[in-house]
C-alpha cells in the first residue's frame, strides 16, 4: 500500500485513541453521578480539592476536544471516498441528527426528567453544529478553512471582553455561540446551553485540515509536524498563562502552597473551551497521536472497539450510569417525588447535595461500567461490520 494513503494501522490507531477517550470520559460521568460532591462541588477549586480529585477531573478535559478534533479528522478521511457534494450532505444531515439526539435522547439521559423541563445542549449538539458548519464550508479552499479554524481558535476569547462589559447580558443567539446559559422557553420548560458551539466548530475545522497529514504526507514527516505543533500549543499555553491576560476569562493566582498554585494555574475554562484550555489539552494529544503505532495488542483491540462505536457507547453508558445513580438515590430512602424535584437551580433529578460515595467507590463503578459496556459495543460493532449495506448505520 502506498504510504500516502490512509493505511489500516493508522486507522486502528485513531480508533484506539478515540476508544481511550471514551473510556476516560466515563470516569468523568461516573464522578458526576456518584461522587459525594459530584454535581455540586468544583473538583478544580484549589481551596477544596485534593490531588486525586483534581486529577480525576482534569484528565477528563482531554475527552471533548480530542473527540471533536477526531470528528473533523474523520470527515477529511471520508472526503477520500466521497464527492464534495456527498460529504457536504452527509455532514449537514448527520450534524442535524446529532442535535436532535441531544435534544431528545440526551436531554432525558442528562436529567432523567420525563417531563422534559430542561432541554440540554451539550456534547452532541456542539459536534452536530460543527459538522453542519463544516458541511457548508468544505467547498472553500483548504487554506481558507485552515485560516478560519485558526482565527476562531485564537480569536474567540475576544468575545469575553464584550460579555464582561455587558455583565453576561447578551442576546440568546450569542449564548449559542459563546456563553453558557439557561434560557426560558415556555411554561416550566427551559433550554440549558451547556456547550456553546463556536470554539468547538473552530477545533473541528482544524481537525479536518489535520486529516491532510494522514493522506498527503509521509508518516515520518506527519509525526514530526504533529509533535512540533503539539509542543508549540503547550508553549502558547504556558506563555499566555504566565502573562495572565488573554486566552482565559479567569486568571490564576498564587495560593498558600506550590501545589495549590499549580492547581490554580491549570484551572482553565472548558465551558466554552478557552484558547488556553484547548492548547493545554490538544498540545499533549497531538504529541500522543504522533507516537501512536499500530494498535495490535489485546488491550488496544479491546479499547478500539469502544472507539468504533462512539455514539452508541456515549448514549448507552450515560443512561446506564444515570439510571444506576437514580436507583441508589431511591435506595437511600428518597421518594420518587423527591427525586423529580432535583437539585435547586440545576437540571439534574434524583440527586441530593452531599450524597454519594468516595473516589475509591467511584473508580470501582467506572471500571465496572466500562467492562459491562464491552460486550454490547462488540455486538454493535460486529453488526455494523456485517451490515455495511444499511446506510443509516453511518448516522449511528
Amino acid at each position: 500500500m502506498d504510504t500516502l494513503t490512509v493505511n489500516r494501522s493508522r486507522i486502528r490507531s485513531i480508533d484506539f485513541l478515540r476508544g481511550l477517550i471514551m473510556v476516560i470520559m466515563a470516569l468523568d460521568h461516573t464522578r458526576d453521578f456518584f461522587h459525594k460532591d459530584g454535581l455540586i462541588g468544583d473538583p478544580l477549586n484549589p481551596d477544596t480539592t485534593s490531588p486525586i480529585l483534581y486529577f480525576t477531573r482534569w484528565i477528563t478535559h482531554f475527552c471533548a476536544p480530542t473527540f471533536v478534533f477526531l470528528s473533523g479528522l474523520s470527515a477529511w478521511l471520508q472526503s477520500k471516498r466521497k464527492s464534495k457534494k456527498e460529504l457536504s450532505l452527509f455532514l449537514i444531515t448527520r450534524g442535524l441528527w446529532l442535535i436532535a439526539v441531544d435534544l431528545i435522547i440526551m436531554s432525558f439521559a442528562f436529567t432523567l426528567d420525563i417531563h422534559y423541563g430542561n432541554f440540554v445542549l451539550e456534547t452532541l449538539w456542539s459536534i452536530g453544529a460543527g459538522m453542519a458548519i463544516l458541511g457548508l464550508i468544505i467547498y472553500l479552499p483548504f487554506n481558507m478553512i485552515l485560516a478560519l479554524g485558526l482565527v476562531i481558535l485564537f480569536g474567540h476569547n475576544l468575545l469575553d471582553y464584550a460579555e464582561a462589559s455587558r455583565a453576561g447580558k447578551v442576546p440568546l443567539w450569542w449564548n449559542f455561540l459563546h456563553l453558557v446559559t439557561i434560557a426560558k422557553l415556555w411554561g416550566d420548560h427551559s433550554l440549558f446551553i451547556f456547550y456553546p458551539f463556536l470554539s468547538w466548530s473552530g477545533l473541528m475545522m482544524l481537525g479536518y485540515c489535520c486529516g491532510k497529514l494522514f493522506t498527503d504526507v509521509q508518516p515520518q514527516q506527519r509525526n514530526k509536524i504533529l509533535r512540533w505543533t503539539g509542543a508549540c500549543a503547550i508553549l502558547v499555553f504556558i506563555t499566555l498563562r504566565l502573562i495572565n491576560g488573554y486566552g482565559n476569562p479567569q486568571h490564576w493566582s498564587e495560593q498558600k502552597d506550590a501545589l495549590k498554585t499549580f492547581f490554580s494555574f491549570m484551572n482553565v475554562q472548558k465551558y466554552p473551551p478557552s484558547l488556553l484550555f484547548l492548547c493545554a489539552t490538544m498540545g499533549p494529544m497531538l504529541i500522543f497521536l504522533s507516537l501512536l503505532k499500530e494498535a495490535g495488542n489485546r488491550i488496544s483491540k479491546i479499547i478500539s472497539v469502544y472507539g468504533r462505536v462512539p455514539l452508541f457507547y456515549f448514549i448507552v453508558h450515560f443512561l446506564v450510569l444515570h439510571l444506576a445513580q437514580a436507583i441508589t438515590y431511591l435506595a437511600r430512602g428518597h421518594s420518587f417525588e423527591e427525586g423529580m424535584q432535583g437539585l435547586p437551580g440545576l437540571p439534574f433529578k434524583f440527586a441530593a447535595p452531599g450524597e454519594g460515595y468516595n473516589l475509591f467507590i467511584v473508580y470501582c463503578i467506572w471500571i465496572l461500567t466500562v467492562i459491562i459496556m464491552y460486550p454490547f459495543c462488540k455486538w454493535y460493532d460486529n453488526y455494523k461490520i456485517n451490515h455495511k449495506e444499511k446506510w443509516w448505520l453511518s448516522y449511528l
